[in-house]
């Protein structure tokens, strides 16, 4: 978040966002502000209604001026000044005239969905649905939906297509539920006539005759934050988002555990840490302290943001074709071969037993669970370092 004077000249010089958003706030105006993403610039209003921050976008720069939208803003922070919460006026537009792009915004205030999960619906709207975003959902054929996912499925694959025509049917079916005038779901077009594309679940893993290659590799890496990430996410079974946000609050050294607030299923989750994994903090702590995240970066976000050319240098020094969620796999896969109890494993790894009557009843502590991941620890040292000791895994830093 920056202070500038909202002037034609100063946003123009404003560079486009190369990941996350980035907020520029007018020095003049308290409230009014700049929304830059990696295409678009918008101005917004924001201002605090009891206990929540409400920001309302105004429009694009190009379509409004400046003035313009300080004008716009200035009566918006007026009514939020009086309690008002102007977004309301816009729920209650004739669901004929509602926009895709309207309705995506409403969706997403509505749901207040993880950072990751609302960044993933704007991309796919707008690298996939673009041309459709100032399109009233109401005009949105059946017809239009089986074309753009046969073209999708061509052009960007399967999966592509697929996941477009999924966010576009939740959109659609939560504006549904508020206007209910609105023609039936177009996607359902797909479901009636089979089309969806078949999709087989990626069940790679890293093979344990490739683990030394691969972590000979990870250890070759320049960047220290990168090398931990990598090692963390396998000897952990962690998603990709759980440990790029991880911070040292959710980091307990003596007690050797480890917190994940935000989880897939949004339950959060405590994980023992094996001596290794303990060993592993502590060196990256002394490294990392001055900053609250565990692996910093030095994007926007603060956090080390997007791994993929680590990745891609892993994969050329080792010979080995990896994507991050293959490391959960072979952690599973890894933790499953040393017969760790199917209830500990489910534990480790955030699942919920959905119709498990007793997985109800069973309730793991962090202490049941160090042991399962010690034993999954000693196994993947075996397999990758042929017993390295603790000396020689940090003498490359």
């Amino acid at each position: 978040m920056a202070k500038v004077k909202l002037t034609k000249s100063t946003i123009d010089a404003i560079p486009f966002s190369e990941r996350a958003q980035t907020l520029y706030f007018d020095t003049q105006m308290i409230g009014f502000g700049l929304c830059v993403g990696q295409r678009t610039k918008s101005y917004f209003a924001q201002r605090q209604i009891g206990q929540k921050t409400i920001r309302i976008t105004i429009g694009h720069h190009g379509i409004f001026t400046p003035e313009q939208a300080r004008k716009e803003a200035r009566q918006l922070l007026a009514r939020m000044a009086n309690g008002e919460d102007p977004r309301r006026d816009k729920e209650k537009i004739d669901a004929k005239s509602i926009t895709l792009e309207q309705a995506l915004e409403t969706y997403l205030r509505t749901k207040n969905l993880r950072p990751f999960t609302e960044e993933t619906y704007r991309r796919v709207i707008n690298l996939y649905l673009a041309d459709w975003k100032m399109r009233p959902l109401a005009d949105i054929s059946p017809q239009m939906v089986s074309d753009k996912h046969r073209r999708l499925g061509t052009e960007r694959g399967k999966s592509t297509a697929n996941t477009t025509m999924r966010v576009l049917r939740t959109i659609f079916n939560f504006t549904s539920v508020i206007h209910e005038d609105l023609p039936p779901n177009p996607v359902m077009r797909l479901t009636k006539t089979r089309t969806w594309y078949r999709e087989r679940r990626r069940q790679t893993v890293v093979r344990s005759s490739d683990l030394p290659a691969w972590y000979g590799a990870v250890m070759e890496l320049e960047s220290l934050a990168a090398r931990d990430y990598l090692r963390l996410l396998l000897f952990t079974g962690m998603r990709r988002s759980e440990g790029l946000r991880l911070r040292w609050e959710d980091i307990d050294l003596s007690g050797g555990t480890l917190m994940v607030r935000e989880t897939k299923n949004n339950e959060p989750l405590v994980l023992p840490l094996s001596d290794f994994l303990i060993d592993l903090l502590r060196e990256r702590y002394s490294e990392s302290s001055s900053s609250e995240w565990v692996f910093p970066g030095t994007g926007t976000s603060g956090h080390l943001q997007e791994p993929k050319k680590f990745i891609y240098r892993v994969r050329d020094e080792s010979g080995v074709n990896f994507m991050l969620h293959d490391l959960r796999r072979t952690f599973i896969t890894i933790a499953e071969s040393l017969d760790i109890p199917a209830y500990a494993l489910k534990r480790l790894l955030n699942h919920k037993a959905i119709g498990d009557v007793t997985a109800g009843y069973i309730v793991l502590s962090v202490e049941r669970l160090r042991r399962p991941m010690q034993e999954i620890t000693d196994h993947i040292l075996a397999m990758t370092t042929q017993q390295v000791d603790a000396e020689l895994l940090f003498s490359a830093r």
